[in-house]
């Protein structure tokens, strides 16, 4: 078994574009998402190491000495970071030139021919579900007998071996959060409208929705639904709550846990048996019954993704979901004492002045306990990407983050220009914060206790600062 590394590589400072990350980029509040897709390869390889190097502040100089310990490092890539990632990449193997490097990632899954291409010091790469093929190449299995893999043989051509086939049965992948354990420090992982400190994996991959722009399940997780068994699952939150004790809540980050009701309100039930305080990634439309198992049994909070509140652009992006059934499902939330986390997204195709507002005012009503604005990322294997180079929707950039890692805008339309784009994140999260009702709410918050206090006075210096910066460092 080849010594192997899992690595994040040091990238811009507060940088979230981890393997667990849907949104890769510097964010208006410094958060970390665990790097739950390196720590699944991870788990599966005897004798490995998972390094964190963003979340955990280090260096390369930090890092650099692995080099030499490892014989294959595992190196998680995202389009915002591919170039940082390939400068890292060509440092390890500079310290160790007989190092095999390895990247996945939805960047190569999408085009390994030109991920290859612009990675020169990388061996390989993996291709989709990466998981049992990293465990082949640390076994020493020639690369050419591995499938999912793209590969430069000993005359430095490239060779794309046949795919491997999705994973279905999903209680074959052992659990991520002894890796967790041993590797990562816990207190480094932060989100704002979670507790801390929390613990997040996965009950199951791939996601039912056809959103055009969402990334994962257009190039690595899928559209296909597989899960966990649930006696599977518990057994890892048993494990969670002996070796975490600290945890204030577990994020299930399933892309849409409530895909499957019946499912979701039988796990539901197992976890009120352990009185497990939980959130997890919800459509805004689980009617109330299912609500009220899942706040019956420890739920308290929704990560809930709105993106518009123009029915028009909501067609355009095939999100599946009525205005009038989020608000309902916004209603219910309330009543029930669910907290939600909306996300919103700013320059869809169709988006205009007007429906700018109109989301805006939407957001207002159906008024969720924090939110985020993101712009429209058109990634690489995204429907978006494809509608974006067809319609000449790209405004010359070639990158989706600025140099230190804070989001752009991407996307022009002849009617809407990236700069107002740009502009209009700030005047959203100034609309919907700045109203007396939501500071009212959010100072009583703030005493309650002493620690969100601290929390939050912590986050309003940060979210400050990203108003104010953010201007410079996309210009």
């Amino acid at each position: 078994m080849m010594r192997t590394l899992f690595l994040q590589a040091p990238s811009f400072d507060g940088f979230d574009g981890g393997a667990g990350s849907r949104y890769q980029a510097k964010r208006e509040i410094k958060s970390f998402w665990y790097p739950t897709w390196l720590a699944q390869p991870a788990a599966l390889v005897p004798g490995s190491k998972l390094i964190d190097a963003p979340a955990h502040d280090q260096s390369f100089d930090d890092i650099k000495h692995e080099a030499i310990a490892h014989d294959l490092v595992i190196i998680h890539t995202s389009t915002p970071g591919f170039k940082q990632d390939v400068r890292v990449a060509g440092m390890m193997k500079e310290l160790n030139p007989k190092l095999k490097v390895g990247f996945i990632g939805a960047t190569v899954a999408v085009d390994a021919a030109w991920a290859m291409e612009h990675a020169p010091t990388v061996d390989f790469v993996a291709r989709n579900e990466f998981d049992f093929t990293i465990l082949d190449v640390a076994s020493e299995i020639p690369f050419a007998d591995i499938k999912g893999i793209s590969y430069r043989n000993d005359d430095g051509v490239v060779i794309h071996n046949e795919d491997r086939e999705v994973l279905m049965d999903m209680d074959q992948l052992p659990f991520v959060s002894p890796i967790y354990k041993r590797d990562l420090k816990m207190e480094n992982y932060f989100i704002g409208y979670l507790k801390h400190p929390y613990v997040s994996f996965y009950t199951g991959r791939g996601c039912k929705s056809r959103c055009t722009f969402c990334l994962w399940p257009q190039t690595v997780g899928g559209h296909n639904y597989r899960v966990r068994t649930i006696p599977h699952v518990i057994e890892e939150v048993k494990y969670v709550l002996k070796e975490f004790p600290q945890m204030q809540e577990l994020f299930f980050d399933d892309d849409t846990l409530t895909d499957n009701l019946p499912r979701v309100e039988e796990l539901a039930r197992e976890l009120g048996k352990l009185g497990v305080t939980w959130s997890c990634n919800a459509k805004a439309n689980v009617p109330y019954d299912t609500l009220k198992v899942m706040r019956d049994n420890g739920l308290r909070l929704l990560l809930v993704g709105y993106e518009s509140g123009n029915q028009q652009i909501l067609h355009n992006i095939k999100k599946g979901l009525r205005i009038e059934v989020a608000k309902q499902f916004a209603k219910d939330c309330r009543k029930l004492g669910i907290k939600i986390h909306g996300t919103f997204i700013m320059g869809l195709p169709g988006e205009t002045k007007e429906t700018i507002q109109e989301t805006i005012a939407y957001a207002k009503e159906v008024n969720p306990h924090t939110i985020q604005v993101s712009l429209a990322a058109p990634y690489p294997g995204t429907f978006l990407y494809k509608q974006a180079i067809e319609n000449d929707w790209f405004d010359g950039t070639d990158h989706l983050v600025a140099d230190g890692g804070g989001q752009i805008a991407q996307l022009t339309y002849p009617h809407l220009a990236s700069d107002e784009i740009f502009e209009a994140v700030a005047e959203f999260y100034k609309k919907f914060y700045f109203r007396p009702s939501k500071v009212g709410s959010i100072v009583a918050e703030m005493a309650t206790s002493p620690t969100m206090l601290k929390r939050r006075l912590r986050e309003g210096v940060e979210f400050f600062d990203f108003l104010k910066n953010r201007n410079t460092e996309a210009a």
